[in-house]
């Protein structure tokens, strides 16, 4: 897939940390000019949230900003839909074919796009809607990064990839899924803005454990 620079999917950085994500992708942007019609993102992107039935979640280390892990992420291509960008990011960044695997968490997240990068968007293009998935998987596969998006890749537990992780979004994505996974203790106690993780994901787990049992 494109360098970071064309797609990156990245979702604006909490309030504990605002200048993270922004870091030297910031500075690229505002020494480039503006886009040409037919090069400007789709204000829409995904999440992917890879992880094994043991509980451990894969991250990779991006090449920029740097220090920034994340899951898989990427933003739509023209008239294509989530669940096909889920499973072309997942094979993009990782190697890994989803198939049949992939699983539709039914959430969506809007953010503000970060002002320095708005120049990929047409005008007046202001937030992106993230979509949620996961990919289940048996145990660790091997992962086969693309050099030119990530340096590295771990396999943690879920609390470790929610303190190593710099984007929001993935932090409650992770959290969610630990909460179907082991219910007993992978569920945080807040998403962004103070909210139950437990509370807010009823529907989420439902749809995930039925979901997760046919795979």
């Amino acid at each position: 897939m494109p360098t970071p620079e064309g797609r990156d999917g990245l979702a604006a950085p909490g309030p504990e940390q605002p200048q993270l994500t922004a870091g030297g992708d910031a500075v690229v942007q505002e020494r480039e000019g503006p886009m040409s019609k037919g090069e400007l993102k789709r204000p829409q992107s995904v999440l992917v949230v890879v992880c094994t039935r043991q509980g451990e979640f894969l991250l990779m280390q991006r090449t920029r900003p740097k220090g920034f892990w994340q899951s898989v992420t990427g933003s739509l291509d023209p008239g294509e839909t989530p669940r096909l960008a889920a499973a072309r990011e997942v094979f993009e960044e990782t190697g890994i074919r989803a198939g049949g695997g992939l699983i539709d968490l039914h959430q969506s997240v809007l953010f503000p796009i970060i002002p320095a990068w708005r120049r990929r968007y047409a005008l007046n293009v202001c937030f992106n809607r993230e979509y949620w998935f996961a990919l289940v998987l048996d145990s660790r596969r091997h992962v086969r990064l693309s050099q030119r998006e990530h340096l590295t890749s771990r396999w943690l537990s879920a609390p470790e990839a929610v303190e190593l992780t710099g984007s929001w979004t993935n932090r409650d994505a992770i959290q969610r899924v630990a909460c179907v996974l082991d219910p007993m203790g992978g569920c945080g106690t807040t998403g962004q803005g103070g909210r139950s993780i437990r509370r807010t994901s009823r529907v989420i787990d439902s749809r995930f454990r039925r979901a997760l049992s046919k795979t």
